[in-house]
């Protein structure tokens, strides 16, 4: 019981750091209209964690069959998924990552088309590459069925977090503010940084003990 608490919580901050539920909250309400109800949003975020749980589980349930279908090994996945967090989290350290995977493009379609909810918010904002590749980590890293079930109870519990913080953005943003904001997502991109080097290293050890 105590492993399966270990690797809930382990498993949790990783992903809760990745995802940034306080700094999501944020993005979405820069794209909300000036007319916007608590029911508008409400909606937006019932919709968008709806969306990110079922790319979960899709990712989840497909992802080993596309590694093998494009003859890729986790041990690659594993160095490319380090470096695609290493730059987010540089991006988040340095203050830089409030539009996290949004581009300009997105960013106006959002704005100018009443549901943006789903795209771009829940992919590729909050399920973006580096969710993506950190869940097929961690899903081939959990071969036990307690692993897999703390794996996949700790995603849940990022998603609730998503949910509750674009539901109150309005109010995270009253009383934490944009200052606030920042801070925790920039102590979020060091836990993030952190993780990135491990997944990097991981793999590259194995790719050469592979390989040379």
């Amino acid at each position: 019981m105590t492993n399966f608490f270990d690797l809930l919580l382990q498993d949790t901050i990783t992903m809760m750091a990745i995802v940034d539920p306080l700094g999501v909250s944020a993005i979405m309400l820069s794209l909300l209209s000036d007319s916007s109800t608590k029911e508008d949003i409400s909606k937006v975020a019932l919709k968008s964690t709806t969306t990110i749980v079922i790319a979960f589980f899709v990712v989840v349930i497909s992802g080993n069959f596309v590694l093998k279908l494009f003859g890729i090994e986790i041990d690659s996945l594993k160095v490319m998924g380090g470096i695609v967090l290493l730059l987010m989290a540089i991006k988040m350290v340095n203050g830089t990552a409030e539009s996290k995977n949004q581009t300009k493009e997105e960013r106006i379609e959002a704005q100018t088309h009443e549901d943006f909810s789903i795209i771009p918010l829940a992919i590729p904002i909050i399920f973006g590459p580096g969710i993506f590749a950190t869940i097929l980590i961690l899903r081939n890293k959990s071969e036990s069925f307690i692993s897999l079930l703390a794996f996949i109870l700790a995603y849940l519990i990022v998603a609730l977090s998503v949910y509750l913080a674009l539901r109150n953005s309005v109010y995270i943003r009253k009383y934490i503010g944009i200052t606030g904001s920042k801070i925790v997502s920039r102590l979020m991109g060091l836990i993030v940084g952190a993780i990135s080097v491990q997944f990097i290293i991981s793999g590259v050890s194995v790719l050469i003990r592979e390989y040379m």
